[in-house]
C-alpha cells in the first residue's frame, strides 16, 4: 500500500476507503495516508439532492475524493466526492496504481538491504516523495541519471538503481497506418513501388493488404514525436505520387 506522509494539501485528489455511513456523512479512512481520517457530508456526495446518502456511497468501497478542509491536530479532514471530475478520478486511479507498481521497486530494495517496508519508506521513500512528488517520477528520472539518487544514504543508491534500471526500461510502441495509393497511368505500379520505396527508406515496414491497401508500421520509444514525423512522411510521399493517395492511422 503505498502511503505518503504527514497531510494531505487542501484540494489534493486522495483515496479514501468508507468506514461507515450515517444519515448525514461517510466517515472515512485515507488510505495512503496512515491514521488521517476524513468525512463527506451528505451535501457533498453528488451534485443534486441527495435524500439517501446510502444511495451514493457503501461501506468498505473505495472512493476518490477532493481535501476541502484540514485540522492538523485532529489529522482529520473533510472531503468532497461531487467536486471530482471524471477526468480527475480516472487520473488519480491511473496514478496510484503506477506508484503501486513504482512501490515494488522500494519493496525489492529493502528486501535485498535485509530491511523492512517502513524502514524503506522511513529513510528513502519519504524523501523521494518529498524531492520529486511521486516514486515513478523518481525512478523515471533515476533511470536516466543515476546522479538523482545522491540525496539517499549510499547503501540504497546501488541497489536502487540496478532494481530501477531492470524495471523501468523505455517502452516501444507501434505505430500503425493503412494507407491507399492508386494510379492510373500506363507504368503506376511503378510508381506505387517508387512511393513504399520512399516509406521504407525512411524505416517502416510496409505489408501488402490488398490492392490498393497497404499497412505501414514503425516502432518507436516516442510515439507522439514519431507520427508526427511520419505523418509529414506520408504527405511527402503522397505529394510526389503521381495518383491518389490518403492515409489513416489505426489502432
Amino acid at each position: 500500500m503505498v502511503k505518503r506522509k504527514g497531510l494531505p494539501d487542501q484540494r489534493e485528489l486522495v483515496l479514501c476507503t468508507v468506514k461507515r455511513v450515517t444519515p448525514f456523512a461517510a466517515w472515512c479512512k485515507l488510505d495512503e495516508y496512515p491514521d488521517v481520517e476524513g468525512m463527506i457530508h451528505i451535501s457533498e456526495v453528488a451534485g443534486k439532492w441527495v435524500y439517501d446518502i446510502r444511495e451514493f456511497v457503501k461501506e468498505a468501497k473505495q472512493y476518490v475524493a477532493k481535501v476541502m478542509k484540514m485540522d492538523e491536530q485532529k489529522r482529520f479532514v473533510n472531503l468532497s466526492l461531487k467536486r471530482v471530475s471524471k477526468r480527475e478520478e480516472k487520473e488519480k486511479i491511473n496514478s496510484y496504481r503506477k506508484e503501486q507498481r513504482a512501490e515494488k521497486v522500494l519493496e525489492q530494495a529493502a528486501k535485498e538491504l535485509n530491511k523492512t517496508v517502513d524502514q524503506a519508506y522511513e529513510e528513502v521513500g519519504f524523501l523521494l516523495q518529498e524531492e520529486f512528488g511521486e516514486f515513478s517520477v523518481a525512478f523515471e528520472e533515476a533511470r536516466k541519471s543515476k546522479e538523482v539518487l545522491k540525496i539517499l544514504p549510499k547503501e540504497w543508491i546501488d541497489v536502487l538503481f540496478d532494481i530501477i534500471q531492470k524495471t523501468f526500461k523505455e517502452k516501444e510502441i507501434k505505430l500503425k497506418v493503412e494507407l491507399e495509393l492508386r494510379s492510373y497511368a500506363k507504368n503506376g505500379i511503378d510508381k506505387i513501388k517508387e512511393a513504399l520505396k520512399n516509406l521504407e527508406g525512411a524505416g517502416t515496414t510496409v505489408k501488402y493488404i490488398s490492392a490498393p491497401k497497404y499497412r505501414v508500421e514503425l516502432k518507436t520509444i516516442n510515439p507522439k514525436a514519431t507520427e508526427k514525423n511520419l505523418r509529414k512522411i506520408l504527405e511527402e510521399s503522397i505529394e510526389k505520387f503521381e495518383g491518389e493517395g490518403e492515409y489513416r492511422f489505426i489502432k
